[in-house]
């Protein structure tokens, strides 16, 4: 018994220590800020925010839509520039580097890109009439949250999630995430205040998100609310080798509203 209480006590002092660090550096691990680059030939809009300075990608096109783009946790959003330009012709592109990330002021959190976000779609919103907002992976939270706070258009997400509470607890079993994690992105929360079309797309073999949790967020949202494709073959960072992948979602973005919203998957 002598021996096994001081064991205890290193095991849990061992414990609490990475509980510690966990809680301590969580947003270095959610959060990896792209440095600023260069796009020969791309417009940028420098928007000011009540606490930063937004770099943002434009594409101008003529006419009433707009897409406004939210990337993944690593993503230089400039990367989508020239495929996005091709694949969306009839919208005007918004391409936002978050709080931190290529080129933009500050640091991020949940409740920067939250506000920093609602600041770009009320820009794009004294141009445009018809705003589709996208998020990818990290990026499907802040596009749930702008369209239950704005009167879009369309919602695309892809790769995205329930909640990031939720993604945590697949990949770290063994930390009580539910209570050290501070910056939660609860998109099904959500999911009900959001009026908009909606379309999910999945890749079929992701192994950061897990399916189960991109099935979660599609049920939250009310029936025949909802489209969901999976591209089969294709996994979280590879989504952009199939066609059906940006083929889908312009399909999307372009279709009439259905007359008869239980007839969406």
């Amino acid at each position: 018994m002598r021996t096994v209480v001081p064991f205890l006590v290193v095991a849990a002092a061992l414990c609490l220590g990475l509980w510690v660090w966990a809680y301590g550096t969580q947003r270095s691990q959610i959060y990896f800020p792209t440095p600023e680059t260069r796009y020969p030939g791309a417009r940028t809009l420098w928007l000011e925010t009540e606490e930063e300075r937004l770099k943002i990608w434009v594409v101008p096109r003529p006419g009433t839509r707009a897409l406004v783009y939210f990337g993944g946790n690593a993503e230089d959003v400039a990367g989508n520039i020239e495929v996005f330009s091709a694949a969306f012709p009839d919208h005007s592109l918004y391409l936002v580097n978050y709080r931190g990330y290529g080129g933009s002021s500050g640091q991020p959190s949940e409740p920067g890109l939250f506000a920093d976000a609602l600041a770009v779609f009320d820009h794009v919103r004294a141009e445009h009439l018809d705003i589709a907002v996208m998020g990818r992976s990290l990026g499907s939270g802040v596009a749930v949250y702008v369209a239950s706070q704005r009167p879009v258009d369309r919602v695309v997400l892809v790769t995205a999630y329930d909640s990031l509470v939720n993604v945590a607890r697949a990949h770290f079993p063994w930390l009580p995430v539910g209570l050290l994690l501070r910056d939660r992105y609860e998109s099904a929360r959500r999911a009900r205040e959001v009026k908009a079309p909606v379309l999910v797309v999945i890749a079929g073999e992701d192994e950061i998100v897990p399916r189960a949790r991109s099935e979660a967020l599609a049920a939250a949202f009310a029936p025949g609310q909802v489209q969901v494709r999976v591209v089969q073959g294709v996994m979280h960072n590879t989504l952009d080798l199939s066609p059906a992948y940006l083929g889908s979602v312009r399909e999307f973005l372009l279709e009439r509203p259905r007359e008869n919203p239980s007839d969406a998957l």
